[in-house]
């Protein structure tokens, strides 16, 4: 029983949570009660050398709403394993509590309702908090690596051709870095970036075209609690094929599964007792790597956007994936002795932005180099009353209403949008304001192109897609989603072989097959080809959000997926 006093007290709390935002408001708070800093960031110390993560950043300072996928499907030898696992059978897999804190960082369930409950995620200035406290703990036995993905996806780092990011992150101060999308600014941006660097840009398979040698460092070593490190970066291996090659006509890449075995020689023949590979390969290249390459202890893995609760294990090589969007820092403790990994202890550490409190400096630093542009940032252009996100083989909300915007504004019978993995979510109910569309469109080559495409050529580009996505060798993976198509519908089958996936293309408009020689309007955007010609595709999507104002989306069918 309550006393008259304490029931007073409830009734004025509860009020005051109405005031703030009703029984959303009574949600959020009580899951906010429901874990603490200490809960999220207590870790009794192991060993002698800590390695911190992040990765895939996409440029997002602030924190973010980010939904997993429902849907990421394995296929060959990672079928049904780790991180093709997705919703209630992710939370089996791991014991995770259906609605619990963990659950909502990790899965797609009950994401709007969680969403609600639990707030916002990320923020670089939680993240600094965290890593300042882990150094502070180990004092002397920590290195902090950044996977890549770090320098492009929002308005303020397309803006400052990533001078926010450089700064942001140089202040957070990591020890080394590989990379990614960061090619997508140019080579002489790159070049004038990684001079500056104060700490190491690594690129082991970043070749010079000219001279057929690396082009990057490929290693950097350190000493930490006692222990020789030797730390090899690999950048994504498909560049020029994923992204513009004309942006970085310099330089080669692939996977070099032979350079990396060199360089782990090298470095274990120099006295290193850990070698990490600080990789954006995607984590099926890299488990597969793993198997192949001896000698490497860590990978920590990117560019696939996978968040795992636990490492897998290949042999005696340990994969750590950290997700993206500033969701998750990990932070794995070894005992080294005798240069070999005796033990471990690990933690994948969701960032709560309502819960960590962010480190002063960081949320001052933020607060400056987003100045200039707050207004801009901030500027309603409509609401949206569906989930909007992206993650997914198959679909994303934000790209139906990216594929929706280019038949309506380009007057298009068809629309193609590229299966990025970057992009943030917004939860029905939301403004959509500037800074939400540029952080799922905010790039190098943004024109919105319209141009004639025959049914053949059209079932050619879901092919080859789809290969990327599903061949069952890993080493043909790129990473990514499936192309979201609008006005258009198909039957995919991802146990086919290549040109033997796709069929069933309808359409939608008239229900109708899609004819292999005819020929129809195909809007799209992010071409990899140098003269594509159009507005920017933030342009189109804003003007079709502000013609619209409301933004409700009907659930997407057109996609039929069969064979699993």
């Amino acid at each position: 029983m309550i006393s008259r006093r304490e029931f007073l007290q409830a009734s004025v709390a509860t009020s005051a949570i109405l005031g703030a935002g009703g029984m959303a408001g009574i949600g959020r708070a009580f899951g906010q009660q429901a874990i603490s800093e200490e809960d999220l960031l207590g870790f009794d110390g192991y060993g002698n050398v800590t390695l911190i993560h992040i990765t895939d950043l996409h440029a997002q300072i602030k924190p973010v709403y980010f939904r997993e996928p429902s849907i990421n499907l394995g296929v060959g030898d990672a079928a049904g394993l780790p991180p093709h696992v997705t919703g209630a059978d992710f939370l089996n897999l791991f014991n995770l509590e259906p609605g619990s804190p963990k659950a909502y960082a990790l899965s797609s369930d009950d994401f709007i309702t969680l969403a609600r409950d639990y707030g916002r995620m990320g923020g670089l200035d939680r993240s600094a908090a965290i890593i300042r406290r882990i150094r502070a703990e180990r004092p002397g036995r920590s290195l902090l690596l950044d996977g890549g993905d770090t320098w492009q996806g929002s308005y303020t780092a397309l803006k400052t051709d990533a001078r926010d990011m450089v700064t942001v992150m140089n202040a957070l101060q990591p020890d080394a870095m590989t990379s990614h999308w960061e090619f997508t600014l140019g080579e002489e941006r790159v070049k004038e970036i990684v001079e500056d660097l104060p700490f190491a840009f690594l690129g082991s398979n970043i070749f010079d075209k000219e001279w057929d040698e690396p082009a990057f460092e490929s290693t950097a070593t350190f000493e930490r609690g006692g222990v020789k490190i030797a730390v090899i970066g690999q950048a994504f291996p498909y560049l020029p094929i994923a992204n513009p090659g004309w942006l970085f006509p310099s330089y080669s890449f692939g996977i070099r599964e032979a350079e990396i075995q060199k360089n782990v020689d090298a470095a274990r023949a120099d006295g290193a007792e850990l070698v990490v590979l600080l990789s954006h390969n995607g984590f099926d290249v890299d488990r597969k790597l793993a198997g192949r390459v001896s000698g490497i202890d860590v990978i920590l893995t990117g560019h696939t956007h996978d968040a795992l609760p636990e490492p897998v294990q290949v042999g005696k090589t340990m994969l750590i994936a950290s997700g993206s969007n500033g969701k998750f820092v990990s932070r794995l403790d070894l005992d080294v002795q005798d240069g070999a990994v005796k033990g471990f202890k690990y933690r994948l550490i969701p960032v709560f932005s309502d819960v960590i409190a962010p480190d002063p400096e960081m949320s001052a630093l933020i607060d400056e180099v987003r100045a200039p542009y707050e207004a801009d940032l901030q500027r309603v252009i409509g609401r949206t009353e569906s989930l909007l996100y992206r993650r997914g083989n198959f679909n994303g909300t934000f790209d139906d209403l990216i594929c929706e915007a280019l038949v309506s504004e380009r007057d298009a019978q068809i629309a193609l949008s590229p299966g990025f993995r970057w992009g943030t979510s917004l939860l029905p109910g939301q403004d959509i304001r500037v800074e939400d569309i540029f952080n799922a469109t905010a790039m190098s080559y943004p024109a919105a192109y319209r141009t004639p495409m025959s049914g053949k050529l059209l079932k050619d580009i879901l092919e080859d897609v789809a290969d990327n996505l599903f061949n069952p060798d890993p080493y043909y993976q790129q990473g990514g989603d499936m192309v979201r198509v609008g006005g258009m519908g198909y039957r995919i089958d991802p146990l086919e072989t290549m040109g033997s996936r796709v069929s069933d293309m309808t359409l939608l408009a008239s229900g109708e097959a899609i004819d292999p020689g005819r020929e129809y309007v195909v809007a799209g955007w992010a071409s990899v080809n140098e003269a594509t010609e159009g507005p920017p595709i933030w342009d189109v999507v804003s003007d079709h959000v502000e013609s619209r104002k409301v933004i409700e989306l009907e659930p997407n069918r057109a996609v039929k997926v069969a064979g699993l």
